[in-house]
């Protein structure tokens, strides 16, 4: 018997926002085709972004930590070295692994996998195009989901190999003798971390005077002096306004400067959203200037029936943003109700120490006038910090000056991703610093730093 061409939902992208939404349409009865044109399930996130490149920085954290940081454990590591195949094998085996579970999850749900490129095509309708002839689906709702793609500056054209992208960048044959970085964001830091760490020269070119754009400056700042310390180049204020390809180096052009030389150059200067090709004139969909699916409050687009969620849609470009939204989006549809909040949703940069940040920074309240209290605590006063060798770093609370209502919570440190969460739950419960500092945190953890900053915003700290 032929699977029915008509459902109740469908989605068109499988990645984080797409799947999650298919399969929490599936829990609430409702019949699903998720419609991916790759054939792992889990979009860019799972098979070219955020699991492939922790994977490597856990790997590459590992490899250096064997080189050169045993010493002071009392543990004796000679001839450690690097295989290089062996550790991209590792990265696609967790990769292939998570992909299969997201599969093993849509057969438990009876969701319809439809594997090809998806395109609107009238009210209600969907074209899938891949091998053999293209398919029609008919849905109640389509839920667009397609996520973006790697940006790029004017002059610079990527050539997957020595001009490249966060893609490219994940399975680099061997080692570049010199890279450079275009972009001090969150993708550049990490990856260029992660080639430093196995031998690379790393140059940062970075337009803006500073690192990590729209997060905290204190943060920014410190984690600055210790990227700095660890190795990594960094030219700040550097306008690249092109980059030439020459027979034994590549060539980048700064402004005002004399050009750098490298072997590789990863252009990490942001995403923009997939909404080409996506048949969106057919229903009447609008995007802003940007390329961005204009929605509404509750996801809804410009065309009745047609909804869209995560990076193509703009605002943060992270996969449990994506997340959440799909889930919000069709509990919307299905039920009438569905929320996001999006002054609580953290962000993490995995680098060593880690940066994770939730909430309002210090920079924007300011410059609102928003009258607030800080508390800092540094790590190096951490007990399971010092004990750990991992004492970078610091949190830091900030809280309303009348209400003590917490605002924003910034940490840079070890486990700094972790340790988020709770300062997330914390602020989604509307809790004070005075609620925070009140939680009895076991000894010795990280987590205590946090306790700590929670004291340090009415000058109660007791261990700094």
């Amino acid at each position: 018997m032929e699977k029915p061409s008509h459902f109740d939902l469908i989605v068109i992208g499988g990645g984080p926002g797409g799947y999650v939404a298919a399969i929490r349409a599936a829990q609430l009865g409702k019949t699903v085709a998720c419609v991916e044109s790759e054939p792992q399930l889990g979009g860019v996130c799972l098979r070219v972004g955020c699991i492939p490149s922790k994977a490597l920085l856990e790997s590459s954290a590992l490899y250096e930590t064997a080189r050169g940081g045993f010493a002071g454990r009392g543990i004796v590591a000679d001839n450690v070295s690097l295989d290089l195949p062996a550790m991209l094998d590792h990265k696609t085996t967790v990769v292939k692994t998570l992909a299969a579970g997201i599969d093993g999850l849509f057969k438990k749900r009876k969701i319809t996998r439809v594997l090809g490129r998806g395109r609107l095509d009238g009210p209600g309708r969907v074209v899938v195009e891949g091998k053999g002839a293209a398919q029609t689906l008919t849905a109640d709702f389509v839920l667009l989901a397609t996520g973006s793609l790697p940006a790029t500056l004017p002059g610079i054209e990527l050539d997957g190999d020595r001009v490249v992208s966060s893609t490219e960048a994940l399975s680099f044959s061997d080692v570049p003798s010199r890279l450079v970085v275009i972009g001090a964001g969150y993708i550049g830091l990490e990856l260029g971390t992660v080639w430093r760490r196995l031998g690379s020269q790393v140059t940062v070119l970075e337009y803006l005077d500073r690192i990590l754009p729209g997060m905290d400056s204190e943060l920014a700042a410190e984690g600055l002096k210790i990227f700095k310390k660890q190795g990594l180049d960094f030219r700040l204020g550097s306008r690249v306004t092109g980059v030439r390809t020459l027979k034994k180096a590549v060539e980048i052009e700064i402004e005002g400067a004399d050009p750098v030389r490298c072997d590789r150059v990863l252009v990490a200067v942001g995403r923009k959203p997939n909404s080409q090709n996506l048949g969106l004139e057919t229903v009447g969909v609008q995007t802003d200037k940007r390329g961005f699916i204009t929605v509404d409050a509750e996801f809804r687009t410009t065309a009745p029936g047609v909804y869209a969620i995560g990076d193509v849609i703009g605002g943060a470009m992270l996969a449990h943003k994506a997340e959440e939204e799909g889930v919000a989006c069709v509990e919307q549809i299905i039920t009438g109700h569905g929320h996001v909040n999006y002054g609580v949703i953290p962000g993490v940069v995995y680098t060593e120490p880690e940066i994770a940040t939730v909430g309002q920074t210090e920079d924007a309240l300011k410059q609102s006038n928003r009258k607030y209290r800080k508390g800092t605590f540094p790590f190096l006063a951490n007990g399971r910090a010092k004990a750990g060798g991992h004492t970078d770093g610091l949190v830091k609370i900030l809280a309303d000056e009348e209400t003590d209502r917490i605002l924003g919570v910034h940490i840079i440190g070890p486990h700094a991703g972790e340790l988020i969460a709770e300062a997330a739950a914390a602020m989604e419960f509307g809790a004070s610093s005075e609620d925070l500092a009140r939680v009895c945190h076991a000894h010795p953890t990280l987590a205590e730093a946090v306790k700590e900053a929670a004291l340090a915003v009415d000058r109660r700290a007791i261990h700094f």
